[in-house]
């Protein structure tokens, strides 16, 4: 009774009442802990995202001048064999003005493209900003090139980036290579961009009205703007460039004497970017610069500046997600395990067959099933529409490149460059008469067939599939992989095709099919390989003298062959690489066409013999077009 006197006079409390209260506060308690890392957690996101921008933005503008400027660089690189060797130059000025015209039209990053000797004599073309095409045939220079005579190079220069030229049309950035014979420099091959040109191409990397690009050169000048029409603070710097930055009339670029380090973006920093913050017209603007070398005689500084808005935006929209997330989390947390559980199984089917994309397993990649989520079913759409193109495009472009490219990796891997390569041409004895009687299906699967065996032998040497012409193949080794053995890597994969042909001709004639009988060329050489073209017009392929010559051997064989199963003829290039090689035979010397002196031609074996056969033993005829 006493203990209850004593808490007779306390106020006392319902049991729902406290449980509801403690659990309440115990609620409460976790879900402070939960929102406040939440949103430490998204402010460190946030910010990580923005460093990611600043990263993808701006190696996404400098890889943009890297590939126009590499563009103009392969062009004087390209052309300065055949003014080494004198196929073009002085000596001919008709031909010469007439290649470079050619030059000019494939590669629309170039605005002048100039050869000059010693004595100061000059051979060009200039694209003028119209579009036309002018020929240079005096002393006074052209646009993109210096008043003051050719570049200081000797004969081991390479590629040699020049100062920025002022002309009257523009501004112009060049680079120069020597051309040499006997060790000599005789002159000197110039090509030139216009920086206007290459505003227009980087003006695609301005995102909008929020975004401006510009280039500033070694020496304090902006040389390009993405907006020099329109500026984010109003007004024009259009007849101002090139112009120191803090004069040029941009205030945004002129705030940068006050500008203000954001030591938040330290992913950036370790990258080379600096992200800093200016005021600039009453507004607040997002800086991010960095520095691009090697195409000038300075290093320039590469940028883009962003409205503060498009970062405060973020801000703020995390800070209202911090309110809404006390109401959200208590009915988040009831549904959280049954969206979890939904939202985690396609995500984890994506990522296994995404693996399988990775790996261009793409036949054993399968669709994504739909989802009610939206999101989710966007990524199921985009993902499966992804994977559709990609086998289409498959379909175009050899898988085994695909994969040799991704394994050497680097952009520098499909650059064009010269290399020493074994090219294989092949063609099908009379396919025209064949084709004629019969349908368009038949040809096609015929040919698909043939195709098949082509692209197994060349794949299981390790060869690359350049292109099908017509009922013919052109393949290579030596490229992309380096390997010492590419001649007889070649020849392995040659006779691999006759011996799959033999098969498929003994299966044909049991069938009623027709037989096919295949001339095979075979030639050792350097060649230009990598990418070649235009624009976004490009193709990993094999070009140059080499090829041309192990096509007159494929044609060659049907002087030779008779009327044998697989005739193979090999160029004595290609012998002299094959020290162990003894099923061949003297074919003689025989002029091809297109080609100056007569080449020495053998014929391999398609079937060797278990032992060696005999070594030149019994000399093919020579042929009528010796």
């Amino acid at each position: 009774m006493a203990k209850k006197d004593r808490t007779r006079g306390r106020m006392k409390w319902p049991l729902t009442t406290v449980v509801g209260l403690g659990f309440g506060a115990f609620v409460a308690l976790a879900i402070g802990l939960v929102l406040g890392l939440s949103v430490m957690a998204n402010f460190q996101n946030t910010f990580s995202l923005l460093n990611d921008k600043a990263i993808l933005s701006t190696q996404a503008l400098e890889t943009r001048l890297r590939t126009h400027f590499r563009s103009v660089e392969s062009a004087v690189v390209g052309l300065k064999p055949y003014f080494d060797d004198d196929t073009i130059g002085f000596s001919n000025p008709e031909k010469t003005l007439e290649d470079l015209s050619i030059a000019m039209k494939a590669n629309g990053d170039l605005s002048t493209l100039a050869v000059t000797d010693l004595n100061g004599r000059r051979l060009g073309i200039f694209r003028a900003p119209s579009g036309k095409l002018w020929r240079i045939s005096t002393d006074v220079p052209p646009p993109g090139m210096i008043s003051d005579g050719i570049p200081n190079l000797v004969a081991d220069s390479g590629p040699t980036w020049g100062p920025l030229v002022r002309h009257d049309v523009g501004l112009f950035a060049n680079v120069s290579v020597p051309i040499t014979r006997n060790g000599q420099v005789t002159g000197i091959l110039t090509a030139a961009t216009s920086m206007e040109d290459l505003s227009h191409a980087v003006s695609a990397q301005d995102e909008g009205a929020n975004n401006t690009v510009f280039i500033i050169s070694g020496d304090g000048k902006v040389i390009m703007h993405s907006d020099v029409n329109w500026l984010q603070t109003g007004g024009s710097i259009k007849d101002n460039l090139p112009s120191p930055w803090r004069s040029a009339g941009d205030p945004v670029l002129a705030a940068m004497a006050n500008e203000q380090r954001l030591n938040e973006f330290e992913k950036a920093a370790e990258l080379g970017i600096e992200v800093s913050f200016v005021e600039a017209g009453g507004s607040e603007y997002i800086l991010m610069k960095g520095v691009l070398e090697g195409f000038s005689d300075e290093a320039w500084i590469v940028g883009q500046y962003y409205r503060g808005v498009t970062v405060s935006r973020e801000v703020r929209r995390l800070a209202g997600s911090m309110f809404v997330g006390f109401g959200a989390l208590v009915v988040s947390v009831l549904i959280a395990f049954w969206i979890g559980r939904r939202v985690a199984r396609p995500l984890r089917n994506l990522a296994v067959q995404s693996r399988r994309v990775g790996s261009l397993s793409l036949n054993e990649v399968e669709p994504l099933p739909r989802s009610r989520v939206a999101e989710v079913d966007q990524v199921a759409l985009a993902f499966n529409s992804m994977v559709e193109g990609l086998k289409a495009m498959n379909t175009y472009v050899p898988r085994s490149l695909f994969i040799k490219l991704m394994r050497l990796g680097g952009r520098g891997a499909a650059d064009a460059r010269e290399a020493e390569l074994t090219i294989v041409f092949t063609d099908i004895v009379g396919f025209t008469a064949l084709s004629e009687h019969m349908s368009a299906e038949e040809t096609a699967g015929l040919l698909n067939d043939h195709f098949a065996i082509l692209v197994e032998a060349v794949e299981s040497e390790d060869g690359t599939v350049d292109k099908f012409i017509g009922d013919g193949m052109l393949a290579f080794w030596g490229a992309p992989d380096a390997r010492p053995d590419h001649a007889a890597a070649a020849v392995r994969t040659v006779r691999r095709i006759a011996a799959a042909l033999h098969k498929a001709n003994e299966q044909a004639v049991e069938e009623g099919r027709p037989r096919l009988l295949l001339r095979v060329g075979i030639h050792t050489g350097p060649a230009v390989v990598g990418n070649v073209g235009a624009l976004d017009r490009w193709n990993y392929t094999v070009v140059g003298d080499t090829v041309n010559a192990a096509e007159r051997l494929q044609t060659l064989g049907r002087e030779v062959a008779g009327d044998a199963e697989v005739t193979i003829l090999a160029s004595a290039n290609t012998v002299a690489q094959l020290p162990g090689e003894r099923n061949l035979r003297r074919a003689g010397e025989h002029l091809l066409r297109g080609r100056s002196d007569p080449m020495e031609v053998y014929w391999l074996d398609p079937f060797p013999a278990a032992e060696p056969a005999q070594t030149a033993a019994e000399d093919l005829p020579v042929s009528a077009a010796e």
